[in-house]
């Protein structure tokens, strides 16, 4: 083959590239899919072309160089590879989309002034006299047999995204009552509903119920006590302890908190007990009896003192014996006749026996009086009395 028809071939060669990479398409599935199809038909055309180039001689080349300038060989451009990215899935809708709207949660934030302005209904007391529990009207003040409304807070506290109310409910009851915190919402007709009970004061422990609180997650705190204030000593003398409580769907359960009370600083248990008092006639024409008298610290702390007292009739007098161990002596100007003990070892008892006297000439009947013994401090305040039903017994005299 001469040199002239080697430059044709060559020539031949480097158009036929050029068409082909002109051809080729943006990379994408179906591009690529064209591309290898286009591709087997030109193999087919350069198979031929390559034939009649080999087979035609010298006259092929003359009449592929005829149209032009003399052409020398360039630089062939690498054909661009090309990758299929992978279609993306399409994102499945969530399941159970609806169009309806979502129902609105009632709003159960209910003020004082509306809580005291409608009846509601309250759960039921403890057994015994108490207040009413339906169509009851809550009162701002604490006045005999009513539901005194104490304190309110607000929290979520079922969940639902809305608002409920809490209050502090007391059912008066002299100086002192049962006492409940409750939980208030609305339903769909915004009328206001019971929820439930959150806690409760018992005849046991707790006996009083100090504050609440609705923390952000819809636990209710409950601040609660062992003893109630009154009957002598102050509110400072409770033991307090804050329990927490959440609704579990039907009811309040308490999560977090003590469970029990220990034993109170302020508290003791005492008993008395004593035999009937007997009068018989004197030498000098008075009556004289003696009583046994026992008291015991049944406790498990000393006391500082016990307070006898005797509640017998004016007639009735101590006598000389007997009434050593009372804190300066026996006090009988008015009545009852008092006896100040003084301090009582727990488990220690100490006995007395005291002796009476009615003056000549004075009539006594048979009768009952009380006779009363309770733990006392330093100070001659009462103490808090664990069982108070031994505190008190009665004596026959006659």
């Amino acid at each position: 083959m001469s040199e002239q028809e080697t430059l044709g071939l060559a020539e031949e060669f480097a158009r036929y590239r050029r068409t082909v990479l002109a051809e080729v398409e943006a990379p994408g599935p179906a591009a690529v899919r064209r591309t290898v199809r286009g591709r087997g038909r030109r193999k087919w055309a350069v198979t031929t072309t390559t034939a009649l180039a080999l087979f035609g001689g010298s006259a092929v080349g003359f009449a592929a160089m005829s149209g032009g300038p003399d052409h020398r060989p360039g630089p062939v451009d690498p054909t661009p590879s090309v990758s299929a990215s992978p279609t993306p899935s399409p994102t499945p809708s969530p399941a159970g989309t609806s169009s309806s709207p979502t129902p609105t949660v009632p709003n159960g934030r209910i003020s004082r002034a509306q809580l005291l302005g409608g009846p509601v209904t309250l759960p039921a007391w403890r057994a015994g006299r108490g207040c009413a529990t339906s169509e009851v009207r809550l009162s701002g003040d604490a006045r005999e047999e009513v539901n005194w409304l104490q304190s309110v807070d607000y929290g979520d506290i079922d969940g639902d995204g809305a608002v409920e109310t809490v209050a502090l409910v007391q059912c008066v009851l002299g100086t002192g009552g049962p006492m409940q915190v409750v939980a208030f919402d609305r339903d769909n007709k915004g009328e206001v509903i019971t929820l439930g009970r959150v806690v409760a004061t018992t005849i046991d422990k707790p006996q009083w119920l100090f504050a609440l609180d609705v923390v952000g997650d819809g636990t209710v705190r409950v601040q609660v006590a062992d003893i109630a204030p009154g009957g002598g000593w102050p509110a400072d003398w409770s033991q307090r302890q804050w329990r927490s409580y959440r609704w579990k769907g039907d009811a309040f359960a308490q999560v977090s908190g003590p469970t029990t009370f220990g034993p109170n600083p302020h508290s003791a248990d005492v008993a008395v007990t004593t035999t009937d008092l007997v009068l018989t006639t004197a030498d000098d024409g008075s009556r004289t009896g003696t009583a046994t008298v026992r008291v015991r610290n049944r406790g498990t702390g000393p006391v500082a003192g016990v307070a006898l007292r005797l509640n017998l009739p004016a007639a009735v007098r101590p006598d000389v014996d007997g009434w050593a161990p009372c804190s300066g002596g026996p006090q009988y100007t008015s009545q009852p006749v008092v006896c100040d003990l003084g301090r009582l070892a727990a488990g220690a008892e100490v006995k007395l026996e005291l002796d009476f006297r009615v003056a000549e000439g004075i009539a006594l009947g048979t009768g009952k009086a009380n006779v009363d013994a309770w733990p006392i401090d330093s100070e001659k305040n009462r103490l808090l009395e664990l069982h108070d039903a031994d505190n008190r017994v009665q004596m026959t005299y006659r």
